[in-house]
């Protein structure tokens, strides 16, 4: 893309797997901050965060993304899960909070490989009454989301779905673990890699698997962590990491010939392989965190 095009004309794609789910009212804050991992209450308004829910044993429900639009109303986007599961899932939590969930099919998602206009960091730009925008990357892989209101017929087209599939490629470079059913509630955010990200917090108040979060973080034991591989055969989440004939961990994600794969800290050298074909370690891309 030349560098003197203009913001105005860089074309966004529809992101076709976002789902949306607000949460409103005068307990918003307060109920985020004691379900999910990020420190909700610490966000100031008009930034976001990544944050995850876990279960009450530490393992990753859902990564997603925080967006504090004001004191009152959150936004979360999720590339990954069943949006009308998880708000249902939610709500049996609510209690007596003041607070609304709210599955958000009147808004749509969209991306581009190219830097934000405004938005920089975890600092977003504009509104949902006309659009918001997000940086999802970083120097090395720039990228921009805009979130606005969704138009009658909206649908992805073949080229947006090749879109879509690069941008799940590009999360996996940058580290964002992508979790299909079968992954889920399976690791831990120190495993998923939720550090880089800044996407779990041990000091605020309690969250379901604070616990266990908190004392892999202080006492050390986190024994693996997130490995990017490039495939040298298709692989699904779930397969085995071998190498020298034993297996040393699993694959956490897929997006075409790239994997996230868990694998110990504490590994040789020697080459791995994936369903008998090799796969070669790849170093994880910066720009993600917030």
């Amino acid at each position: 893309m030349p560098d003197n095009l203009s913001p105005e004309l860089v074309p966004y794609a529809l992101l076709e797997d976002r789902q949306l789910v607000s949460l409103s009212g005068p307990d918003a804050v307060v109920f985020a901050q004691a379900q999910f991992s990020s420190d909700v209450a610490a966000l100031s308004d008009s930034h976001w965060q990544w944050s995850a829910w876990l279960t009450a044993k530490g393992r990753t429900i859902g990564v997603f993304q925080l967006i504090r639009l004001d004191s009152e109303a959150l936004l979360l986007v999720f590339a990954d899960g069943d949006a009308d599961e998880i708000a249902s899932q939610l709500q049996r939590f609510v209690f007596r909070r003041k607070v609304k969930i709210s599955r958000r099919d009147d808004l749509q998602v969209r991306g581009a490989f190219a830097a934000p206009q405004a938005a920089l960091g975890a600092t977003v730009s504009g509104s949902l009454d006309d659009m918001l925008e997000l940086d999802l990357g970083g120097a090395e892989l720039p990228r921009a989301m805009r979130i606005t209101a969704a138009s009658a017929g909206d649908a992805a087209t073949q080229s947006e779905a090749a879109f879509t599939a690069a941008w799940r490629q590009a999360d996996l470079r940058l580290g964002l673990p992508r979790l299909v059913p079968g992954q889920r509630e399976h690791w831990t955010p120190q495993q998923l890699g939720l550090d880089r990200l800044n996407g779990y917090s041990v000091r605020k108040g309690c969250y379901p698997g604070q616990e266990i979060v908190a004392r892999t973080h202080f006492l050390g034991k986190a024994k693996r962590a997130l490995q990017l591989l490039q495939l040298s055969a298709v692989a699904e989440p779930g397969a085995s990491v071998e190498q020298d004939g034993s297996v040393l961990g699993s694959i956490a994600s897929v997006a075409g010939e790239l994997a996230l794969a868990v694998l110990p800290l504490e590994t040789s050298d020697a080459a791995l392989s994936v369903g008998g074909q090799p796969a070669q370690r790849l170093p994880l891309q910066d720009g993600l965190a917030r």
